[in-house]
């Protein structure tokens, strides 16, 4: 289902994956929906929003963004319902979601688009190990397209591409895929808020960020994760494959309203910065990872080391 944004290379590892797995393949343009839509907000309203590189606000971006990815959805179901009677069949087809562990973390997805299914496949699974299962498909499976699908740089391809610009999924997140899979892990098994994570991860990257830098982390992490934790309440049913899956609405009952300034976990954090010493940080760093390498241990710090098992979700 692409669009004027989809690449054409993204198009090309749809179809060959396709070829390999034996499906049906479909290449559908959703241009002519999202024209229409914009001419009748347009009609409406007397104005038509722009992409960010054609000079609009950032609410004119995302909205044109999110109305690609909405339409996707409907447009799915659709295809689900109708299709089997198309091809003279009984019953109706399940839509698939693709939303991963970090973007539901993160809430780097729109609410009631391919985030909304049936059931997703890949819901519960972070993804750098989505990608490490991708790589190992690629040879043992008999996929060999799953290797540039890995390969490919993470986009939602939502924006226009233009010479000086390229949308990419780590850049619009601010933080890396690496990253995310950290937060969630200090996040769900060791039940890590705002000021234990930090300290955490004061001691897992003490030897090349100093605390003020992972201060700015951690509470961009959490700013963001408690804005779009609204978005987990919708979010499409997975089988629980690990245990840092975000489904909380079925598995973690965590709250889903914050106040995402937290004004006291974040103070906390400050008040830390200003106590610690970067160089008896990174002493500690690299002596905690000597530690734990020599016992087949990635260094975790305070959580982790009170932990039943160190090793959890790392």
């Amino acid at each position: 289902m692409g669009s004027e944004n989809s690449s054409e290379m993204t198009k090309s590892r749809a179809k060959v994956l396709a070829d390999e797995i034996g499906s049906w393949h479909l290449d559908v343009s959703i241009d002519v929906v999202v024209s229409a839509f914009l001419s009748l907000f347009q009609t409406l309203t007397g104005k038509r929003p722009q992409y960010k590189v054609d000079g609009g606000s950032n609410i004119e971006n995302l909205s044109l963004q999110n109305i690609q990815a909405r339409i996707r959805m409907v447009l799915a179901f659709m295809l689900a319902s109708l299709l089997p009677w198309v091809h003279g069949k009984p019953g109706f087809y399940l839509v698939l979601g693709s939303s991963n562990v970090d973007e539901g973390l993160r809430g780097y997805l729109t609410k009631y688009d391919c985030s909304s299914a049936d059931i997703n496949p890949i819901g519960s699974i972070s993804k750098q190990d989505l990608r490490a299962f991708l790589r190992w498909a690629a040879i043992h499976l008999g996929y060999p397209s799953l290797k540039d699908i890995e390969a490919a740089p993470p986009t939602a391809e939502l924006e226009p591409q233009r010479s000086d610009y390229s949308q990419l999924d780590e850049v619009d997140m601010g933080m890396t895929y690496e990253e995310l899979s950290v937060y969630g892990r200090l996040r769900k098994i060791f039940r890590c808020g705002p000021v234990s994570m930090f300290q955490n991860l004061c001691y897992r990257w003490g030897a090349k960020l100093t605390p003020s830098q992972v201060a700015e982390k951690v509470k961009y992490f959490f700013k963001y994760y408690s804005i779009n934790r609204h978005k987990m309440t919708v979010l499409t049913p997975s089988y629980h494959a690990e245990s840092y899956s975000p489904e909380d609405n079925r598995f973690d009952l965590r709250q889903f309203l914050y106040n995402a300034r937290w004004p006291y976990q974040f103070r906390k954090i400050d008040e830390l910065v200003s106590e610690l010493d970067v160089k008896d940080v990174k002493d500690y760093a690299a002596n905690d990872t000597m530690a734990a390498t020599s016992h087949g241990v990635s260094g975790m710090g305070v959580a982790a080391a009170g932990s039943g098992n160190p090793k959890a979700g790392f």
